[in-house]
């Protein structure tokens, strides 16, 4: 008789799964972690979007850090993460910002913090602009909400046709590379983290929607998402009387500080933090940086719960 166990990631997301149910029947999984009070509206809500190509493990260290002080959502879009992974579905930025919303108003979600990373900044702001009496604060990590200036030559080439999803799904070129070209610290990704951010896309299947997401990303005004971009640009403005944070790890060749900038355009009075010695995934290279300013900037705030524990 054999006894299973479990992989080593496991330990390092130890939270009880989620499941929504969408109008389409894929089923939405989410982290809904935080003190037994959590649905009382005393409670701080942190709402946390993920990217590609990532998923709610991206946001471990942030959940453990502040569940027992906050409600911590954090949701896998449809293909990513532990959430069903249709093989026809409608990967689209539109379609994943409708999702979010269905998850924040089936669970009634309100006094929203927002942390989104990555595509996450469209999905939760585009999210947040179509809903903004339901989000207090916004707190953003390398990302964007604007039509891409550029799109830069290592994700280019996975766009190319028939090649690029060659690449992305069957050498899983795009999620593979990510743990050490998105970091400055790739001392942090042991082989226990590497295995938990790859754990959901381990075939061809499994790696959908990271090719879609890779195909989404416009890179013309004729595009769909040019439009809808523009217009979460400019619907910003309904933001901008909410407290916003901005960290940003400035090595990121993705979403460079020209990014952080333009952001800065739509929304000036932010706090912004510009950590020099990290890169795309921020979170993971400046986790020891980032639980303190978090912490503190939930505490400047009306809705402020007790300190929390640091990320660690």
């Amino acid at each position: 008789m054999t006894t299973s166990t479990q992989p080593a990631w496991r330990s390092l997301y130890p939270f009880e799964s989620h499941w929504l149910e969408l109008d389409d029947g894929a089923r939405l999984h989410y982290l809904d972690e935080g003190p037994p009070t959590k649905s009382s509206a005393a409670t701080e809500t942190l709402l946390c979007v993920h990217g590609n190509p990532t998923w709610s493990f991206y946001w471990r260290r942030i959940v453990t850090a502040f569940r027992q002080e906050c409600r911590v959502i954090a949701p896998d879009h449809i293909g990513c993460g532990l959430s069903d992974k249709p093989q026809d579905y409608p990967y689209t930025l539109d379609r994943h910002i409708d999702n979010l919303l269905a998850l924040i108003e089936r669970l009634d979600l309100r006094d929203i913090t927002l942390l989104a990373h990555d595509w996450g900044g469209a999905i939760g702001l585009g999210a947040a602009t179509r809903q903004p009496q339901r989000f207090a604060r916004i707190v953003l990590f390398n990302t964007g909400a604007f039509p891409p200036p550029f799109i830069p030559f290592r994700i280019r080439l996975c766009r190319v046709p028939v090649l690029g999803t060659l690449a992305v799904r069957k050498l899983n070129a795009f999620a593979k590379a990510a743990p050490w070209m998105a970091t400055a610290r790739p001392e942090n990704f042991t082989a226990e983290v590497k295995q938990g951010f790859l754990a959901p896309y381990d075939s061809w299947a499994n790696r959908v929607a990271i090719n879609a997401f890779v195909k989404d990303i416009p890179a013309h005004d004729g595009h769909p998402n040019w439009k809808l971009l523009e217009k979460i640009e400019r619907d910003l403005r309904l933001l901008d009387d909410k407290p916003a944070m901005f960290i940003w790890g400035m090595q990121d060749w993705c979403f460079t500080p020209m990014c952080l900038d333009r952001l800065l355009e739509s929304l000036p009075a932010a706090e912004v933090h510009r950590l020099e010695d990290a890169s795309h995934y921020v979170v993971e290279d400046a986790h020891e940086l980032i639980g303190p300013l978090l912490e503190q900037f939930l505490a400047n705030q009306p809705c402020s719960a007790q300190p929390r524990e640091h990320m660690q």
